[in-house]
């Protein structure tokens, strides 16, 4: 099982973690684990289930991107998805 990079990093700003650039499936993974404000709701659950999924080589890496900036939206974070690699 290998990281799997996002095609353009996604920037959230998480508390006092401050802003970070989510590149990685696994980052993903560990900010959605450690550093999110809120673990509930269907979006940070699909988030969380679409980057297992990606990990194991059972999605895209775009598609972990997608339900992941779903879930920050969700969430209320600021998140800009301009940044390019």
């Amino acid at each position: 099982m290998s990281d799997k990079r996002f095609p353009i990093p996604v920037m959230v700003t998480i508390g006092e973690t401050g802003q970070r650039a989510i590149s990685t499936v696994w980052e993903a993974i560990e900010c959605l684990r450690s550093y999110w404000p809120a673990k509930n709701g269907p979006s940070y659950r699909r988030a969380l289930q679409a980057c297992m999924d990606a990990l194991d080589g059972w999605k895209p890496a775009h598609k972990a991107r997608h339900a992941f900036i779903s879930a920050a939206r969700e969430a209320g974070i600021f998140l800009d998805t301009r940044l390019h690699h």
